[in-house]
C-alpha cells in the first residue's frame, strides 16, 4: 500500500516540478515535500465533489501557503475537477491562466479563497469554521457538518494575523478547523532558525489547540494523525515534519528548492532518484484512473449526503428592507436633530438584526462603533446559536475570518473598528475586493472629530488609502438617512466589499424632505441650492456636508449662489452617465471641496482652478471644534478663500 500512495504522491510531485519549470518561475518546493500528505489527506479523508465542487457540506480544503499553490492545482486536476486541465497546468503562472501564481477565488472550481499574503488563508480558515458552526446549528448535524482544512507554513505563523487568528479560534473551541502544518524548518531566506526559535507546541497549546507531530513522508502516521483530529474537541494542528524539495538530490531540504525552479539537469536527478520514467507532464493511465477514481468515490458519497440538502440555504435570502427604512427614515424627519453617523448605523443594525444572515462583530470596540445593538446574540465557545463576534484586538484577523465567513455560504459579515486601524486592516479589505465578497466595514471615528484621541487616531490619509482599491465602494454618510442608503447599499452589494466610515461627533441633517429614492445609489446628488443661477459648486462628505450647506447658506447673504453636492461614495459617483457626471459637477467653473481629509484624491472633481478645504498634515490633540478652526475647516475661512478664488 506504501508503494500506490508514494507513486499518487509522486504524481502530485512531477506535475509541480514540471508545471514550475515550464514556466520558469514558482515554488517546487513545497508541493513535493507536502504531497504525501496531501496524497492520504485527499484519498482517505476529504469529503469533496469534483463534479459540484460548491457542494455545501464538503470539506473546506485551504492552501494558506499559497505560494505552494501548484499542490492545488495538482490534486484538482488529477481528482477531477472540470476546471483545471492539464492544458492549464502548462499554462502555470502565464496570463489569463486559472493556474496563477497564487491561488485566486474562482467559485465553482475547487479554489476556494485568494492566498498570496502568508498567513491570510488561516484567517480565512477559521471564518470557514465559523461559519459551518453557524450554519450547523441552524440547519441541523444532519444537514450541515463538515471539516475546515488549512495547510500553513512557517512563514505563515511567522505572520502576526496567524496569531490573532489561532488564538481566537482556539478560545471558540472550532473543534471542525485542522491545520497541516508543513514544519519543513526552510524559509526563502535559508533555515528558519534565521529568524526563529519558537516552540510551536507550546505555542498552539497556549492558544487552547491540540497538537500532534507526525512524519510528514510516513503514510501511517499521517493517516493515525488525521483520524485522530476527526474526533478532537479543540482546534488541531497536526505538525507533520518534511523535507523541502523532497526527492531532490542536491536542493532538497534546502531554500534552494523554495522559490525558484529547479533547473532541467537536477529534475533529471529527482526522476532518476523517486523512479519516475516518463516525460514532462505525463501520469501514466493506471495512476492517472487511480486518482480519478478516488475523486468518483468522493462524489458517490457526497451524492448520497447531497439528497438531505434539497433544501439548502436559499431560506436564508435578504429580506426586503425598503419598507423597515422609509418607516426609521419618516420617524426621523419628524424630529431632526443632531447624531453622531456611528449612532445611525448602530439604529440601522437594530433594524437590520431580521436579517439572520447578517453576522456582525467588532475588533473589542462594539461600545465606540455601535456595532452591537439589544437584539445581538454573542457567539461564544460552544454556542454558535448567535449572530455577533467579539474578535478581540484583533483588527487584522477579524478582516481576514470576514472574509472566509464570506466565501462559505451566504453569511453576510461586518465588523467594527476606528478608521485609523483600517491600515491593519487592508490586506484582507484587499483580498475581498478582488475576490468580489460581500464584507462590510464599520469604521467609526472617522476623522478629526473625534478630538481629543490625538494625531495617533485622527485618520488623514485613510480614505484616500481605502477609495484607490478597485471593486472597493467607500461610502462616507452625513446623517441618519444617508447612513441608512449606504447600508442598504453595501447589503444588495453582492459582489463589492464596502467600507463604512462613519462619525463620532454629532452632525446636523441635511436630508429633510421626504424621498422613497435611494439617493446615495448614484454616489453624489444634489442637497440643495441657494439659486437658479449659480457661482459655486461645493462638494461635502460625510460630517462636512453640513458645513458646506452652512457655507453655501452664509455666501447667500453676500450674493453669491451655490449648490451643495452630497458625495457619500466616489466610486458609485464614477460609474454614473457622463450626463450626470456633467449635471453634478460643471454647471460652474469654480468647484469646490470639503472634507476633514487628505485633499490630493478631490482634484479629480474639483480641477484645477478648483479649491479643496482638507487637511495635509497629522491631525492635533484637542476638543474636535478647535481642531477644524486650527485646520481652517470653519465657514469663515473657507468663504474667505473661494470669494478670493471667484
Amino acid at each position: 500500500m506504501n508503494k500506490l500512495y508514494k507513486e499518487l504522491a509522486n504524481c502530485i510531485r512531477f506535475l509541480s516540478i514540471d508545471a514550475v519549470q515550464k514556466a520558469n518561475s514558482g515554488h517546487p518546493g513545497m508541493p513535493m515535500g507536502m504531497a504525501d500528505v496531501a496524497t492520504v489527506l485527499f484519498r482517505d479523508f476529504l469529503n469533496f465533489n469534483p463534479k459540484n465542487p460548491s457542494w455545501i457540506n464538503r470539506d473546506r480544503f485551504v492552501l494558506s501557503a499559497g505560494h505552494g499553490s501548484m499542490l492545488l492545482y495538482s490534486l484538482l486536476y488529477l481528482t477531477g475537477y472540470k476546471r483545471i486541465s492539464l492544458q492549464d497546468i502548462k499554462k502555470f503562472r502565464q496570463l489569463d491562466s486559472i493556474c496563477a501564481g497564487h491561488p485566486e477565488y474562482h467559485p465553482n472550481t475547487g479554489i476556494e479563497t485568494t492566498t498570496g499574503p502568508l498567513g491570510q488563508g488561516i484567517s480565512n480558515a477559521v471564518g470557514f469554521a465559523i461559519s459551518e458552526e453557524i450554519q450547523k446549528n441552524r440547519f441541523g448535524k444532519k444537514k450541515i457538518n463538515h471539516k475546515t482544512y488549512v495547510l500553513a507554513g512557517d512563514g505563515c505563523l511567522m505572520e502576526g494575523i496567524s496569531h490573532e487568528a489561532l488564538s481566537l479560534a482556539g478560545h471558540l473551541k472550532l473543534k471542525n478547523l485542522i491545520l497541516l502544518f508543513d514544519n519543513n524548518s526552510i524559509s526563502i531566506d535559508g533555515p528558519t532558525n534565521l529568524a526563529v526559535s519558537d516552540d510551536h507546541e507550546k505555542r498552539f497549546k497556549s492558544y487552547g489547540w491540540n497538537y500532534i507531530k507526525i512524519n510528514g513522508h510516513n503514510y501511517k502516521e499521517i493517516s493515525k494523525a488525521l483520524n485522530k483530529a476527526q474526533k478532537s474537541k479543540k482546534p488541531i494542528a497536526i505538525s507533520c515534519k518534511t523535507t523541502i524539495g523532497y526527492g531532490s538530490p542536491n536542493k532538497g531540504g534546502k531554500a534552494s528548492s523554495h522559490g525558484s525552479p529547479l533547473g532541467e539537469e537536477e529534475i533529471k536527478l529527482v526522476r532518476k532518484k523517486l523512479k519516475w520514467n516518463y516525460e514532462p507532464f505525463i501520469i501514466p493511465d493506471y495512476l492517472l484512473d487511480e486518482w480519478r477514481n478516488i475523486g468518483k468515490k468522493a462524489e458517490q458519497k457526497a451524492k448520497k449526503q447531497d439528497i438531505k440538502f434539497k433544501k439548502n440555504l436559499n431560506s436564508y435570502k435578504i429580506t426586503s428592507l425598503k419598507n423597515l427604512i422609509e418607516n426609521s427614515k419618516n420617524e426621523y424627519l419628524k424630529n431632526l436633530k443632531s447624531i453622531a453617523t456611528r449612532k445611525t448605523s448602530e439604529m440601522f443594525l437594530d433594524i437590520a438584526t431580521k436579517l439572520p444572515n447578517l453576522i456582525g462583530g467588532s475588533a473589542d470596540l462594539a461600545g465606540s462603533n455601535n456595532t452591537k445593538t439589544k437584539n445581538h446574540k454573542i457567539i461564544k465557545p460552544g454556542n454558535f446559536s448567535g449572530n455577533y463576534i467579539h474578535f478581540g484586538v484583533r483588527e487584522h484577523a477579524m478582516c481576514g475570518i470576514m472574509n472566509g465567513i464570506a466565501l462559505h455560504s451566504d453569511l453576510i459579515p461586518y465588523g467594527g473598528t476606528f478608521l485609523i486601524f483600517s491600515d491593519y486592516c487592508k490586506p484582507s479589505i484587499r483580498l475581498a475586493a478582488m475576490m468580489k465578497q460581500r464584507v462590510i466595514y464599520i469604521f467609526t471615528h472617522d476623522s478629526i472629530g473625534l478630538g481629543e484621541d490625538g494625531p495617533t487616531h485622527q485618520p488623514i490619509e485613510q480614505l484616500t488609502s481605502l477609495r484607490s482599491i478597485p471593486n472597493l465602494n467607500v461610502f462616507r454618510p452625513s446623517d441618519l438617512i444617508e447612513t441608512f442608503e449606504c447600508w442598504q447599499l453595501a447589503i444588495e452589494s453582492k459582489n463589492t466589499p464596502s467600507v463604512i466610515a462613519l462619525t463620532r461627533q454629532g452632525i446636523k441633517p441635511v436630508r429633510v424632505n421626504r424621498s422613497s429614492k435611494n439617493e446615495s445609489s448614484a454616489g453624489a446628488y444634489e442637497i440643495s441650492r441657494t439659486g437658479d443661477s449659480i457661482n459655486v459648486t461645493i462638494i461635502g462628505t460625510g460630517s462636512e456636508t453640513s458645513l458646506a450647506s452652512e457655507v453655501s447658506h452664509k455666501l447667500a447673504t453676500e450674493g453669491i449662489y451655490s449648490k451643495v453636492i452630497s458625495m457619500p461614495c466616489q466610486r458609485l459617483f464614477d460609474q454614473q452617465s457622463e450626463g450626470y457626471k456633467n449635471k453634478i459637477l460643471n454647471e460652474t467653473e469654480l468647484v469646490v471641496s470639503i472634507e476633514a481629509s487628505e485633499t490630493s484624491y478631490w482634484k479629480k472633481y474639483t480641477g484645477r482652478s478648483g479649491l479643496n478645504f482638507g487637511i495635509n498634515d497629522f491631525g492635533k490633540s484637542a476638543p474636535y471644534k478647535d481642531i477644524y478652526d486650527h485646520f481652517e475647516l470653519n465657514p469663515e475661512s473657507i468663504i474667505k478663500k473661494i470669494k478670493q478664488q471667484l
